[in-house]
């Protein structure tokens, strides 16, 4: 670490090995340079990336901080920061190089240096930012953050500012899971008014696309999963129809509600046998966008002519196509119109508690765990 610059202590929840619970360490973390800054972590969601990187399903080089979903207030800035200040209120979201033709294009969630800089352990230039009590570093920069401590290092450009009035701990999964759930509805299906869409899972970025399809017009609102108590508030939510995979043929039920299929669908599950039933839940013409994140490798399986000969599609969907400076506030006053309610998704733990959250997350007992770091001045 670059011991120019003051130090700062954190205790971070650090997975040391493949699969092992997170441990919180001391640590510390460097002063922000450049365009980056440092941000005091208030609350921090537990999504379903964060285990799969424990699990090494993606290759993030351990002993590592993960945390993707933070939100907190800057406590300082480097000297390149341009739209950001000590004070300011934040969310965090995804990196991106902001230089590489698709992010030219506004494509940022599709970046060509979207796996280094996210997943890849270190910043650009292969430093990281945090070390433990005995010098040695731990790898940071996951999802250009690392939000599962105090403090993280982040970017101006997957840094966004939020009102002061807004509830801050509930707002740290809004810059990932509920980001993408909605995302997929609004900004990359396009689901559109009198149509219909179903979302294959009921967790929290499948809750989060039932509330969108309801706020944007969807008329038959489909939940699948396995879950009654998860097929119970979905129906709260917006859904007009569930299906419990469990106890009925999917591809039946939603062929039965809808006369054929529906237009959209969304598979949040990561489950390959999934994938293939709910395209054959698709109508002519429609279109399915994949999630749900595997095991790299993973393999599916779909009757090649269903897809052509119904002119079905299938597209892949990252961050839900969002612009996070911009989507992030839209999401914001939606609920604050009463229109996205994602509150009803959280339950906050202490941060002591991590492991308790990742296995009531796991059980499917809990939706989003927020894990609750730090606190807010009054």
């Amino acid at each position: 670490m670059n011991q120019t610059f003051r130090c700062t202590e954190i205790t971070a929840a650090v997975t040391r090995a493949q699969g092992a619970p997170f441990t919180l360490e001391k640590g510390r973390i460097r002063a922000p340079e450049g365009t980056e800054v440092l941000v005091r972590i208030v609350a921090t969601g537990l999504c379903h990336t964060d285990l799969i990187v424990r699990d090494q399903y993606y290759p993030v080089p351990l002993p590592a901080v993960l945390g993707h979903e933070g939100a907190g207030i800057i406590e300082a800035v480097g000297p390149n920061v341009a739209t950001l200040q000590t004070g300011d209120h934040v969310v965090l979201t995804f990196g991106s190089c902001g230089h590489c033709d698709l992010c030219a294009q506004g494509h940022v969630c599709y970046c060509q240096n979207f796996f280094g800089l996210n997943f890849g352990g270190a910043d650009k230039d292969g430093k990281t930012a945090i070390e433990d009590m005995d010098g040695k570093p731990l790898h940071d920069h996951f999802f250009a953050q690392s939000s599962f401590a105090t403090y993280a290092i982040a970017t101006e450009s997957n840094t966004v500012k939020v009102p002061k009035d807004a509830p801050l701990e509930m707002l740290g999964p809004l810059g990932c899971g509920i980001q993408t759930g909605a995302g997929a509805v609004m900004n990359s299906l396009k689901v559109g008014p009198g149509t219909a869409f179903a979302s294959f899972g009921a967790g929290a970025v499948g809750l989060s696309s039932v509330m969108a399809a309801k706020a944007v017009g969807a008329t038959t609102i489909i939940a699948v999963d396995v879950v009654a108590s998860r097929l119970e508030l979905a129906q709260e939510l917006g859904a007009t129809h569930v299906v419990n995979s469990r106890e009925q043929d999917m591809v039946e039920a939603v062929r039965n509600i809808t006369g054929g299929g529906v237009d959209f669908a969304l598979e949040t599950t990561g489950r390959a046998e999934v994938l293939a039933q709910a395209i054959e839940c698709l109508g002519s013409l429609g279109t399915i966008g994949v999630i749900g994140a595997p095991k790299l490798g993973t393999k599916a399986e779909f009757d090649i002519n269903n897809l052509l000969l119904l002119g079905r599609s299938i597209r892949g969907i990252v961050e839900g196509d969002s612009v996070p400076q911009i989507f992030i506030p839209q999401l914001i006053e939606l609920n604050r119109q009463g229109r996205f309610p994602f509150d009803k998704l959280i339950k906050f733990y202490p941060f002591d508690k991590i492991n308790e959250a990742v296995k009531d997350s796991e059980s499917g007992v809990t939706l989003k765990a927020v894990l609750k770091i730090g606190d807010i001045p009054a």
